[in-house]
């Protein structure tokens, strides 16, 4: 048989051909399986890919949590906002729409400057924000212009409103814009929002993370450009919850309208029982709009030059020299350590002698032969001289930290100052120094290089007054019933209680302020800080404290508590180069404590 001269080629060709239609089915059965795992096996998975790129999350803002006082009153809430703002992809020229806008809305080189920073980082599909919290007048002027302003639109939103206004402006604080430190410190995303607002200091601040609520989710449809086609889905967010405090509304608009006349100051209320503040007011306050938005540097410099200090809450960062108020605290350690007796006296001739150092009372030619009782009415400083002296600083330092004084009281409050109550451990720190004796009297009676917060004073008072370790509360959370003992007999309490009560009696130098109403007499300490220190030169000359500027007057104090008979409410009251606190500080508190005790006659709210 002739077998044809090809096949050898035929075969081969054959081979090849079984070989390449093996592939070719080899490679249709890979791609079916890969078709298989793509479209069965993974379609989840790939489908969820596929939505991630079609569907966008986007956050929704909150409304804050309202802040009441103890009887449902508001201290800040939320109002209707109008806001401007710009889809710059709808206009032909942002500078000519800007223009026009400016004769409807000031805007400043900082509003511009900030506009032409949000356009150049966001999409052109992104709102940026050009004004909020317009009146209704240039909402009206916008919306009647609107074809001569492509792409500004009106919406809707939230302004933190404040009853009370400057009254309690240091209490709540205020919200302002999220700034670039505060993304850095918090990384929640809500932060970054168009136009969203956090607490920036007082009550807002301390509470942000409550007040702020938690934001919403909307699933949007987005096209290829990130641009949103329609809503899919919405998850609402929860508004922050109603923040009760133990303020009343009513006696902080009075404590702020009895600083008022005094152009600086602060008063405290609080129960001694539970710790509860009343009122917490710092005079002058400021108007709490200001900082909704940028604040014109003529404004800011004009604010942080006065003199008043209106941006500082003088209720827990003020500090002053406690003055005679002290003296609570240098009789305490006098008869805890028993250096003295409650049957003390003292002769006192007008001045007190360590060394070589001279001390002098405030009554030139002195009081005479004085007790405990005399010398809180008299306010007599040889006598708490001699008790200084005797106790020692270290004895007067530990019942001063025992009454809560050169230590933060522990309120719900940003920026508290500590305060100072020196001893050798802290004049070596901070002078390398060791202690001399010829300090020791000044300290006694509240001189020197003691300081106080008002808070702290009123602390004092509400322990001494309880026999308690009362701390200050301002949200109704933190109210207690129940406090340990201080370590002081009952019966040393009861002398410098009884003190107290001799200076708003006849002949102390808070008579002329005592409550006239049966069962509501508060009893307390007069006080006077020495500002600036008149030198012997011209106290030959005649030159008196009341004779000195403004700013370099002594400051005015009061402390006290009521009812005297059974104590409920104590008050502290500094008034900045007042004078006298007899005349100046002791009325305030007088109308403070009056009016707590009518309001809240006892019960716990």
């Amino acid at each position: 048989m002739n077998l044809p001269a090809d096949l050898p080629r035929r075969r081969t060709l054959g081979r090849r051909a079984a070989m390449l239609g093996g592939l070719h089915v080899g490679m249709l059965g890979l791609l079916g399986a890969r078709m298989y795992q793509l479209q069965i096996r993974d379609r989840e998975r790939y489908q969820t890919l596929a939505d991630e790129n079609r569907i966008a999350i986007r956050l929704l803002a909150p409304s804050r949590g309202t802040i009441v006082d103890r009887y449902g009153t508001p201290l800040a809430h939320n109002e209707r906002n109008f806001r401007a703002l710009l889809v710059a992809e709808r206009t032909p020229s942002i500078d000519r729409t800007l223009a026009t806008l400016q004769t409807i809305v000031p805007l400043n080189d900082d509003d511009l400057q900030r506009i032409e920073r949000d356009v150049a980082r966001k999409r052109g599909f992104v709102p940026v924000l050009l004004r909020d919290n317009l009146p209704w007048e240039q909402v009206a002027a916008i919306e009647v212009h609107a074809p001569d302003l492509p792409g500004v639109t009106i919406e809707i939103g939230d302004v933190r409103a404040y009853p009370l206004g400057p009254a309690a402006s240091h209490l709540l604080g205020y919200v302002s814009a999220v700034t670039e430190a505060d993304l850095k410190a918090d990384r929640d995303p809500i932060l970054s929002l168009p136009g969203f607002k956090i607490g920036k200091n007082g009550v807002e601040r301390q509470h942000e993370q409550t007040l702020r609520g938690v934001a919403g989710t909307a699933q949007v449809e987005v096209n290829a450009v990130g641009r949103a086609v329609r809503e899919l889905a919405r998850d609402d967010a929860q508004a922050g919850p109603k923040l009760t405090l133990t303020l009343d509304a009513e006696l902080q608009k009075l404590a702020y309208e009895k600083l008022a006349p005094k152009r600086s100051g602060a008063a405290v209320v609080l129960d001694i029982h539970t710790g509860a503040i009343y009122a917490l007011a710092s005079y002058p306050g400021i108007a709490t709009d200001l900082f909704m938005r940028p604040i014109p540097q003529s404004v800011w410099t004009e604010l942080v030059q006065d003199p008043a200090t209106p941006l500082m809450n003088k209720a827990i960062t003020g500090v002053y020299a406690p003055g005679s108020t002290f003296k609570v605290a240098t009789a305490l350690a006098g008869l805890s350590t028993r250096k003295v007796e409650p049957d003390h006296t003292v002769n006192c001739a007008g001045h007190f002698t360590v060394g070589d150092h001279t001390f002098h009372c405030h009554l030139k030619g002195g009081h005479g032969r004085v007790g405990f009782a005399q010398a809180f009415a008299k306010s007599c400083n040889v006598f708490f001289y001699d008790v200084a002296t005797r106790a020692g600083i270290d004895a007067i330092y530990d019942a001063a930290s025992t009454l809560g004084l050169g230590q933060p009281s522990g309120v719900d409050l940003p920026h508290e100052s500590a305060g100072r109550v020196p001893n050798p451990a802290w004049k070596k720190k901070v002078s390398r120094d060791v202690w001399h004796p010829g300090e020791t009297p000044s300290v006694g009676i509240g001189q020197g290089d003691v300081r106080a917060n008002p808070l702290q004073l009123a602390l004092m008072v509400a322990r001494l007054a309880s026999g308690s370790a009362v701390s200050p509360h301002l949200t109704k959370t933190g109210v207690r019933n129940e406090w340990s003992r201080l370590p002081f007999e009952a019966r040393h309490l009861d002398v410098v209680k009884s003190g107290l009560e001799a200076v708003c009696s006849p002949g102390g130098t808070a008579a002329a302020a005592q409550i006239k109403e049966p069962g509501m007499q508060m009893a307390g300490k007069t006080g006077s800080a020495q500002f600036r220190r008149i030198t012997q030169e011209e106290r030959d000359e005649g030159v008196h404290s009341d004779d000195l500027d403004w700013d370099e007057a002594d400051h005015a104090l009061f402390v006290g508590y009521a009812p005297a008979n059974a104590p409920r409410y104590a008050c502290a009251v500094v008034i900045e180069h007042g004078g006298h606190g007899n005349t100046v500080a002791a009325p305030i508190a007088r109308d403070l404590l009056l009016e707590v005790q009518k309001r809240n006659p006892g019960a716990v709210v």
